[in-house]
């Protein structure tokens, strides 16, 4: 192998319809670990809820939901909420923005079967200027099955980290209400 050839493989990522390679989000955005906060365990801790149910293609033989499920569920959240604050996914992508998962953590307690209805409670977490993380906590019937954080990043139409909009940054000073 020569000198200008490298060993490290090249990855690929597609945001937003476009591909870059030769690098990855987390190094975009620096270190790979932003979720250091943990979920409240207390659904009145959170400001937003939104209710779904469990579908049965959702489920194994068994019907339990499988853990891959459970990341939809939390977008499924979190376009609501924010729907809810007056912020519609497709305003904001409208407006230059996307926001890239950059990891995704989930905590399984109990699990989910078919047919359950489903309360996921979504809060903001940390905010900074180029990402931030939210909180959720999923119950059925106020008992809880699982807690979840995911942290996202701002991107550009062309893949690259931006700056959060101000009103998201808002939430770093407590401006943004739910």
């Amino acid at each position: 192998m020569s000198r200008q050839q490298s060993s490290t493989p090249t990855s690929r990522t597609t945001i937003a319809g476009t591909s870059f390679a030769g690098t990855t989000l987390a190094k975009h955005y620096g270190h790979s670990v932003r979720i250091t906060d943990q979920p409240s365990s207390e659904p009145d801790d959170y400001g937003f809820a939104h209710r779904l149910r469990v579908r049965f293609a959702e489920t194994d033989a068994m019907g339990i939901v499988h853990h891959s499920r459970y990341l939809p569920y939390l977008e499924e959240a979190r376009v609501e909420f924010l729907r809810h604050i007056g912020r519609p996914y497709d305003q904001i992508r409208a407006d230059g923005v996307d926001f890239a998962v950059l990891e995704a953590h989930v905590a399984y307690r109990r699990p989910l079967h078919f047919d359950d209805q489903v309360t996921v409670h979504v809060a903001m977490g940390t905010v900074q200027r180029a990402w931030f993380t939210m909180q959720y906590l999923l119950c059925v019937d106020d008992l809880v099955h699982a807690s979840a954080t995911t942290a996202h990043g701002g991107v550009g139409s062309d893949g690259r980290p931006v700056r959060l909009p101000a009103w998201l940054r808002g939430f770093a000073d407590g401006a943004e209400s739910t």
